[in-house]
């Protein structure tokens, strides 16, 4: 359900901005700035978008200054033109309510503690000795394994897991398909004789954290995966067993964090990045795409290692050279001091 429409004054006041133009024009959606319209308000966040305002229908386009083109459109001075552009979105489209209410479809367990106000849609399994938070939702087919612990707020998506003992915090956001405490990948020997390692840890996921769809974090082998707060992670993601992350951190999609590693708070993981085993990340450290990190680094590094697709053949022809780099370099080297001479004192 969408809200009411505001006055752009009353959205200013909502972000700390400045009006330019018309504060009493009624704004009613919010939408891209090639496809608005009369109703909506859009913005610019990039220089680029800049050529779109001759040609802007939008009733107002929020802007960090007053740009070229834009004289006969009301504008909303801020200060960051996309996180003003994200309040006033989540305004008009507040997150859907449901109805605090349990399925006579879904199967709880008569020692499991539920909460007030909780959403439990068909299909749901709650466990023996499990507990929900107040206010929390689950959506069909979501299973609470036993002894395990979810707080106050949070939203699971169709179809996720959350295994025996895992704990998830406060407000906490899974999409469908998020399996927390699946057993790490661990094994001990070779061939025949090749043990699984019992995963007997758990998964503590803390308060803020959101989880994109079919990402998994897999529970300890002794102790905790730990997940801190107000980490965001994107879908496609696998954390293996022991693996610590910080807080406030940003995993992006298709990444892969090896058991035991540890990143520390505010790291950034760019999309399709591997992070080795027992590797720590330091604090504030980005992790550019397609990159893989076997050394541990130190707090704020920048680390970058895309290799670029080519062409079958070429790519073959370049790792065929690649064994006589070496040799390369040093007949290089030999050229050098050829040309220069022998040194003069």
């Amino acid at each position: 359900m969408t809200s009411p429409g505001k006055s752009l004054a009353d959205l200013a006041e909502l972000v700390g901005g400045r009006v330019i133009g018309d504060p009493d024009v009624t704004i009613e959606r919010v939408a891209s700035i090639e496809d608005a319209g009369p109703g909506d308000i859009t913005f610019v966040g990039h220089p680029r978008y800049q050529r779109f305002l001759a040609s802007c229908r939008a009733s107002a386009v929020i802007v960090a200054d007053g740009p070229a083109g834009a004289a006969a459109l009301n504008l909303l001075r801020v200060d960051d033109p996309y996180r003003a552009f994200v309040r006033i979105h989540a305004l008009f489209n507040p997150p859907p309510a449901h109805d605090a209410a349990i399925s006579p479809l879904a199967a709880i367990d008569s020692t499991a503690a539920i909460g007030t106000e909780v959403a439990v849609y068909p299909h749901c399994y709650v466990g023996r000795n499990a507990r929900v938070g107040e206010g929390t939702v689950l959506m069909s087919g979501v299973t609470i394994g036993a002894g395990a612990q979810v707080g106050k707020g949070c939203v699971l998506h169709p179809n996720v897991t959350v295994e025996d003992r895992c704990r998830i915090g406060d407000g906490v956001i899974l999409h469908a398909g998020v399996v927390i405490g699946s057993d790490g990948f661990g094994y001990a020997g070779h061939g025949p004789a090749r043990l699984k390692v019992p995963q007997a840890g758990i998964v503590e996921i803390a308060d803020g954290v959101e989880i994109g769809a079919n990402t998994t974090v897999d529970r300890a082998t002794i102790g905790s995966t730990r997940i801190g707060a107000g980490t965001k992670i994107d879908n496609l993601v696998q954390i293996g067993h022991n693996v610590v992350v910080g807080e406030r951190c940003l995993i992006a999609a298709q990444t892969g964090i090896a058991g035991s590693a540890v990143l520390g708070d505010d790291v950034v993981v760019a999309g399709q990045a591997g992070i080795s085993d027992h590797v720590e990340i330091g604090d504030r450290s980005i992790i550019g795409p397609k990159s893989n990190v076997l050394q541990s680094v130190p707090p704020g590094s920048v680390l970058s290692g895309l290799v670029e697709a080519a062409p079958h053949k070429q790519w073959l022809r370049a790792m065929r050279l690649l064994p006589k780099l070496p040799a390369l370099w040093r007949r290089v080297a030999e050229i050098e001091r050829s040309i220069r001479g022998p040194r003069q004192d």
